[in-house]
């Protein structure tokens, strides 16, 4: 102990809270280059602009850098065709963190960075262990020769592939060690471990800081931080996402704002976290803003009590698609009465019957329609097209299906869409899907051969017997396309501009995102008059203050009015009543504006939608918004 205590980052540790870094990728990103690039090599090829994202971490208020090697093991390397170059780009990434450190002139300690293979180990996966072992020891050593002041393990989800990084440290150093474990949604991660698990093991190991990253945002690992505090005494690091990304124009866009980090870096302190920093999405102002709370903190209570974590399910509305053509038995409900639709997520299991109760107790409750969502927020479920096919024929509904674009390629997209259409679906939500960086597979490929507008013109030409390379498919299809709009924030005239385009490829009706202000509500209307096409209005039941603050700050597309977030937080114990009743108050000032109503149940809870559907008088021939 002696020993370590010497060490300069953990004597800097040992005097207060230290501020990491935020996002390389995304910064690489927003200067333009692709995803598709490997980041990694850029240290070869363009270190200034390395140095420049490290120089503006330092400028922002960072202790910590972490070089850019992330994904500078061999099996990484090795997909972009650069493995024989893991030292080279190794040696490099620490080479241009400590020019960017003496440019600055300032104290920063400079971290480096191993995160997973992107592949699993035996015994669920192929890669052995002994390769593992040797593919980390190649970096590690690398890294070490560079000069690193510490290591950072990061976005790991196997406790099996922590273990074998830090043992691949330990048989060469004794610099510090922090392991920074990524959670889902749910507080475990992918392969099941909870943070007392994590803390109990990690703490037998020869570690200085145990971790969380990524994956999700501020809220969830704040749940993590102080569930770790209550097994750990020793140093926690926590560097969360900038809340979930959002696909706008061919980019991913994070939402949650830089003041929204600086209030929970208080929170994070608060909970016992002593290193903080950020992960995707998150700049040289969030770091900024971090910063200045760090400068001025001073150690009191949590002002509100986030010790309890709540199961916030997150409910994002379909962003982009559209298209209008044959007329279904939905749309032509839309043109002529106002329609209800809820969603219905299928399960994560192999057993419907949840879920199949639920879609017969909305129909009981007068429910015309459900949505049935394609693996919402990048989670794996059971396929929409099964849960659609059961709704169909054992409850008797109208099935919307979520169709989405990320993870089929143009072949596989076109055989689920005639596969669809044999089993009776014939209505599809056209949409591009959530980025699998939001959700448990961070790591694995997401296909976007096409966006919204793409998917609508397939499915279009399906609808005159053709596949997209025009090869006859025999009778046509017969699907009404519907897609999705975004009608709050500072985009709004690109949304309309993007659903004029789904709407020009042949998009007959429209879903908005969960909408709180009535405002936002005849704004959307009026746009949508040129068209003259349905439009179904998004409520989502607020379940608690918290859940409304989540929604707000973490989640794309979702602006919650103040004074709404006020009567939640007013509400104390009574907050799900209040929900309801907003989405009461809601229903009634969109009655007569709007084609329909599209309720999202908070958690599954589908008697918050019934709840709010009581006593809601339906207009006639609300059909087209005018």
């Amino acid at each position: 102990m002696e020993a370590k205590l010497k060490d300069p980052f953990l004597e800097r540790l040992s005097r207060g809270p230290v501020l990491g870094d935020g996002a390389m990728g995304t910064r690489l990103y927003s200067s333009g280059i692709p995803f598709s690039h490997c980041f990694d090599e850029l240290n070869i090829s363009n270190p200034d602009l390395i140095c420049q994202v490290h120089r503006e971490y330092i400028e922002a208020g960072a202790e910590i850098i972490e070089t850019n090697s992330f994904g500078g093991n061999y099996l990484r390397l090795s997909s972009h065709g650069f493995e024989k170059h893991v030292r080279e780009i190794n040696l490099k990434a620490v080479k241009i963190a400590r020019d960017a450190r003496e440019i600055s002139g300032r104290s920063v300690f400079i971290a480096g960075s191993v995160g997973p293979l992107g592949k699993a180990l035996e015994p669920f996966g192929k890669i052995p262990i002994s390769q593992a072992e040797k593919y980390y020891a190649e970096q590690i050593a690398a890294l070490l020769e560079g000069g690193v002041d510490l290591f950072i393990a990061e976005t790991i989800s196997d406790l099996n592939e922590m273990n074998i990084i830090i043992a691949q440290i330990r048989a060469i150093c004794r610099l510090p060690i922090i392991a920074s474990m990524t959670f889902n949604e749910d507080g475990v991660t992918l392969m099941g471990y909870t943070p007392a698990d994590i803390a109990h093991q990690l703490e037998e190991l020869d570690v200085d800081v145990i971790g969380a990253n990524c994956s999700v945002g501020p809220q969830r690992l704040l749940d993590v931080v102080f569930e770790y505090r209550k097994h750990i005494s020793g140093p926690i690091s926590v560097m969360p996402n900038a809340g979930l990304p959002r696909y706008v124009d061919g980019r991913f866009i994070y939402v949650s704002s830089e003041d929204y980090f600086a209030e929970y870096a208080r929170y994070f302190i608060d909970a016992g976290a002593n290193i903080l920093g950020g992960c995707c999405g998150t700049t040289p102002g969030h770091i900024r803003k971090m910063a200045e709370v760090l400068e001025d903190y001073v150690s009191s209570e949590p002002e509100r009590d986030y010790i309890q974590a709540e199961e916030i399910k997150r409910k994002r509305g379909t962003p982009e698609e559209k298209y209008t053509v044959p007329v279904s038995e939905f749309e032509k409900k839309l043109r002529s009465e106002f329609v209800i639709s809820v969603e219905l997520d299928p399960p994560r299991g192999t057993n419907p019957d949840k879920v199949i109760k639920g879609a017969k107790k909305l129909k009981a409750a007068g429910v015309e329609a459900v949505n049935i969502a394609d693996s919402p927020m990048a989670r794996v479920r059971m396929s929409c097209l099964a849960m659609a096919y059961l709704i169909t024929h054992r409850v008797g509904l109208d099935v919307v299906l979520h169709f989405t674009a990320r993870d089929r390629n143009l072949m596989g997209l076109q055989s689920d869409l005639i596969g669809a259409h044999a089993i009776g679906i014939r209505n599809i939500l056209a949409i591009t899907g959530d980025p699998p960086a939001a959700g448990d597979y961070p790591n694995v490929t997401a296909v976007y051969d096409v966006d919204s507008i793409g998917l609508v013109k397939v499915i279009k030409r399906l609808n005159q017997g053709t596949d997209l390379a025009g090869n006859s498919i025999g009778k046509p299809t017969e699907f009404s396309i519907g897609v999705g709009v975004s009608p709050v924030g500072e985009n709004f005239d690109y949304e309309i501009e993007r659903l004029a385009k789904k709407i020009e490829a042949g998009a007959g009706y429209v879903f908005t995102q969960p909408l709180y202000d009535p405002a936002d509500a005849e704004k959307i209307v009026r746009a949508a008059e040129q068209f003259n096409i349905p439009v179904l209005c998004g409520i989502l039941p607020l379940h608690s203050y918290r859940h409304a603050e989540f929604l707000h700050n973490e989640v794309p597309g979702i602006l919650i009015p103040e004074d709404i977030r006020l009567r939640m937080k007013n509400a104390g114990e009574q907050a799900a009543i209040e929900g309801i009743k907003i989405s009461r108050e809601m229903l009634n000032d969109i009655s007569g504006m709007f084609a329909g109503a599209y309720l999202m149940p908070s958690f599954g809870r589908y008697e918050t939608v019934i709840a709010a559907l009581e006593g809601i008088i339906k207009p006639k021939n609300a059909g087209i918004a005018s």
